[in-house]
């Protein structure tokens, strides 16, 4: 079970930008001896400095390791990966788009929620586009200050009962940070749906 201080430590890592994963090690006594960040679009030692910053607040003796993912690569690790392409809000229309690629094939979804709402409702659905079944819905979103921005927590609930699954992302935008914290949320899901 993560601490909560744990936890806010992965928060902040995961704000970076061009973070996509955090994986966190223990040693025998439980402590917290190893920190893996999967980056995307960033200069691996400018994010090694910022995790290190951030590391010494938390966890001072942690070693900092930051792997350069390639973007064509799967969020399933052993495929093709479902690509946020855009998410943009229209203010003029109150219509937040999202367009996803999978295999070639591009899905578009449409939700007039709101930058943040319906950046999230907007990936769900352009993720039915691309013919995926989503057992999961909205339960929360939100923007949540750090040190380094405002990320934005996503959480969806599944329809079965099943636990909650939590994404967080930031980037340039709202509509984007929520596309992509969906997308985060998602990722194990996605990964077994398509295996």
């Amino acid at each position: 079970m993560m601490s909560i201080t744990e936890e806010d430590f992965e928060l902040e890592l995961r704000s970076l930008p061009g973070v996509v994963n955090v994986g966190i090690s223990h040693d025998d006594g439980d402590e917290v001896e190893m920190v893996t960040l999967v980056i995307v679009a960033q200069n691996p030692a400018t994010i090694r400095t910022q995790a290190t910053q951030i590391a010494n607040l938390y966890f001072p003796d942690v070693t900092i390791v930051v792997e350069v993912a390639d973007n064509a690569t799967s969020m399933n690790q052993g495929g093709a990966r479902v690509a946020l392409l855009n998410a943009d809000f229209d203010e003029t229309a109150g219509e937040c788009e999202v367009q996803l690629a999978f295999e070639g094939r591009v899905g578009v979804g449409r939700a007039e929620s709101g930058p943040l709402i319906g950046g999230v409702e907007g990936t769900l659905a352009a993720l039915r586009n691309l013919d995926y079944e989503i057992p999961y819905y909205l339960d929360a979103v939100a923007t949540v200050p750090t040190i380094r921005g405002w990320p934005v927590v996503v959480t969806l609930r599944s329809f079965a009962e099943d636990a909650d699954l939590f994404g967080i992302a930031q980037s340039d935008n709202e509509s984007l940070s929520a596309a992509r914290a969906t997308l985060s949320a998602l990722n194990r899901f996605l990964t077994n749906a398509r295996n």
